[in-house]
């Protein structure tokens, strides 16, 4: 479903913020991506999602190269990152519909599922409101759902569960294991390893840019928590 090839990013000054980066991320996997801060984790995950220019290698999703048909690959995949940048003039719902225009979704299957995701999150009450209303955690909801809404085969999420109250914490992490158990499959990043953990099949991590672990979770951690496993690895590289 999303494979990576040789990736690496520089920015000014030459650094490499992300250097020879290649894992494969099959169909029905959660797929956790953790890193300290300055890893690369979110320039990785942008240059996934098609918002990000990068000088080597390739990233393929669902078989299509970004760098040759970024719209083709965008019409595979939804994004949220960590920080939504909303339209904070419209409506909660007029964002959804604009969405659902965007991605050509029907009238009866649009509002389906706008219901069911709205109601999963506690969020309905608030879809007539303006986004520009709307706290941090509305808004993450409000992403959460424009991103369902159009059934993407890839979901990226760079640290999901910031600013989600335990309850839509919870929910997410079901819907995530919904849509993978349908074949869907899930990259994100999060600083918070217990998720990772207890949530994720696969893991990779990453430090100054390059992969240092990468595999099935009960592999890469044996016996260990994966907080310890992490710190490990982390020091010793």
């Amino acid at each position: 479903m999303l494979k990576i090839e040789n990736f690496s990013k520089s920015y000014k000054g030459g650094k490499k913020a992300v250097d020879g980066l290649n894992l494969t991320v099959e169909s029905g996997d959660i797929f956790g991506f953790i890193g300290h801060n300055g890893a690369g984790k979110t320039t990785t995950i942008r240059a996934i999602a098609g918002v990000l220019d990068f000088e080597e290698g390739d990233i393929w999703v669902n078989g299509i190269s970004i760098r040759r048909d970024p719209v083709a690959c965008k019409q595979q995949l939804a994004y949220i990152p960590d920080n939504p940048d909303l339209y904070d003039y419209l409506t909660g719902i007029q964002y959804l519909s604009f969405i659902g225009d965007i991605y050509s979704i029907g009238k009866d299957e649009r509002e389906a599922d706008i219901k069911k995701y709205s109601d999963m999150l506690g969020l309905t009450d608030n879809l007539g409101d303006l986004i520009s209303s709307y706290s941090h955690g509305m808004k993450q909801k409000l992403a959460v759902i424009s991103a369902l809404i159009h059934h993407p085969k890839l979901l990226i999420l760079d640290e999901p569960f910031v600013g989600l109250d335990p309850k839509a914490s919870h929910t997410l992490k079901e819907i995530i294991r919904e849509m993978c158990a349908k074949g869907c499959s899930v990259f994100f990043s999060t600083h918070v390893l217990e998720v990772v953990e207890k949530l994720c099949n696969k893991i990779a991590i990453i430090k100054g840019g390059k992969l240092i672990a990468c595999g099935d979770t009960d592999k890469v951690k044996g016996d260990k928590s994966l907080e310890d496993v992490f710190m490990e690895l982390i020091d010793h590289e």
